[in-house]
């Protein structure tokens, strides 16, 4: 009977995130179709398989969220909570190392990063030395992170302090490397590590007994974490031999005979790469349970499903996103970008981010979290327009530094981060947490996946742009106006408070 209930709750929950992940695969897919019916034609293969493609992707998406809720965000909560009891902070330190690695190498948004990043360099910049520089940064940033709630250190001090290390090492990194540190900064914090991370940071801030700072330190977790990425790929850039890299981007084509031939050549290499992220993190799991959580058997089986879902999950996406999703974001972006008229590009750029915000699930989640905390003083609506709006306005700036390559990104994230740590000091502390992690909340797989085979495709088309300065920076945008957009709101909600305090 347990079983059977057991069943029946998985298949209900899968039935919602399906109809989730299809509504944020959608509007993508209806923008294409209309781009196709109208001013980018695409080869009926091309397009067959990027329609296969969107369906891999909506149910490879649901089957792995199946999987993080019930595998892998309770293991982050279990081991949170199991680290608050030793209260020690050198065992603190050490599982934010660990777990942070294993969570950012099983990181999808960041192995399609990866890939690409090795795959326009022809390995010259390998994608294993990007995940591991990345996961190494990303760790090390998560444990000082639980040192800073084991300190009580204010998080905008020391979000200040790390972005001031990392305007530091942006004097020293090339710009080639520059859009590929802040893209791996969105992308790293992504489906897999967000929720993981946050059930960490919950766990973890349960070793304060006060209520208020509890909840205030259980946000801003994940943004310092995104940090950590930027540094490691600059250090990896700083410590690199070479000075000089020479990308390109393959323009797709339909190859492979038949509508599936694609498909059938990526699943090796997918499988190989579904194993590798998440074998560790089992190894976690069955650790754990032996020395810390002592689960039932009912439990613990039930986390090992979690698993066994989020594999099949990642190897449907995996497929959706090589086998045609990304391949026709890519054509797209090239044929846009290729006509005279540049104001198509920048148009579908802007809404590409308008329509993708409205649909992210997790975006859905924050709103309600910021109602919830607020009390419903400030609404859902009130947050979506503004995040939505900062997001379409990200990738059309992205365009238009595709387009005029003498717009640097550094024009856009110098003075866009000095805004949001300037804001740091009038926003309330709960809106400056919050803010932060939206980074990784906007940067979603849509962003990570499409949205970005669209701007390397935008940037092939140039024949003078370079595709490492000008293909990356777009998640990197993309994660950095909400940060601005929801201190805005945090400031004026604080504003409101006070007035009806006052009142």
């Amino acid at each position: 009977m347990l079983l059977f209930c057991d069943i029946v709750a998985v298949m209900n929950a899968f039935a919602v995130k399906l109809k989730e992940n299809l509504m944020a695969v959608a509007p993508i897919s209806v923008i294409v179709l209309i781009l196709h019916f109208t001013i980018v034609p695409l080869e009926t293969l091309l397009l067959a398989r990027f329609l296969i493609g969107a369906v891999l992707v909506v149910f490879g998406l649901s089957f792995f969220l199946i999987g993080v809720d019930i595998g892998i965000t309770p293991l982050g909560s279990q081991t949170g909570a199991s680290l608050a009891k030793t209260n020690t902070l050198w065992i603190v330190v050490v599982a934010g190392l660990i777990l942070g690695f294993f969570i950012s190498m099983a990181e999808p948004g960041l192995i399609v990063l990866a890939d690409q990043v090795g795959e326009v360099t022809h390995q010259q910049i390998s994608s294993v030395s990007i995940l591991l520089v990345v996961s190494v940064g990303l760790a090390v940033m998560l444990s000082l992170g639980f040192v800073r709630i084991f300190s009580s250190f204010p998080l905008h001090w020391m979000l200040i302090i790390i972005y001031a290390v990392i305007a530091a090492l942006a004097i020293f990194t090339s710009p080639e490397f520059l859009g590929i540190a802040f893209d791996a900064s969105g992308a790293t914090t992504g489906i897999m590590a967000v929720p993981f991370i946050l059930a960490l940071a919950v766990g973890i801030s349960t070793l304060k007994r006060d209520s208020d700072k509890s909840e205030s330190d259980s946000f801003g977790l994940v943004a310092l974490a995104s940090a950590g990425a930027i540094i490691g790929v600059m250090i990896l850039n700083i410590l690199t031999a070479a000075t000089e890299y020479s990308a390109e981007l393959e323009l797709p084509s339909a190859g492979y005979g038949s509508v599936f031939d694609l498909f059938f050549h990526k699943l090796p290499g997918i499988l190989q790469e579904g194993l590798t992220a998440l074998s560790p993190l089992i190894v976690v799991l069955i650790v754990m349970q032996i020395f810390a959580f002592k689960l039932s058997r009912r439990a613990f089986r039930r986390m090992l499903l979690g698993f066994i879902y989020a594999f099949i999950g990642l190897l449907l996406f995996f497929l959706g996103v090589y086998g045609g999703f990304m391949i026709v974001g890519a054509m797209v972006g090239h044929t846009l970008a290729a006509m005279d008229n540049k104001i198509f590009l920048l148009l579908t750029g802007f809404l590409i981010g308008l329509v993708t915000m409205l649909a992210e699930p997790a975006v859905y989640v924050q709103t309600h979290q910021i109602e919830d905390v607020t009390s419903g003083y400030v609404k859902r609506v009130a947050v979506l327009i503004p995040l939505c709006l900062g997001v379409g306005i990200a990738i059309l700036l992205s365009m238009l530094r595709i387009v005029i390559p003498s717009i640097s990104l550094w024009h856009f994230l110098l003075p866009g981060y000095i805004l949001a740590l300037g804001m740091t000091f009038f926003t309330p502390k709960l809106f400056v947490g919050i803010a932060f992690d939206a980074g990784g909340v906007a940067t979603g797989p849509m962003t990570a996946t499409f949205t970005l085979a669209f701007a390397q495709g935008a940037a092939a088309a140039f024949d003078g742009a370079n595709l490492l300065i000008e293909g990356f920076g777009m998640i990197a945008m993309v994660a950095m106006m909400p940060i601005i957009t929801l201190q805005i709101l945090g400031i004026i909600f604080g504003k409101m408070s006070k007035k009806r305090g006052i009142e």
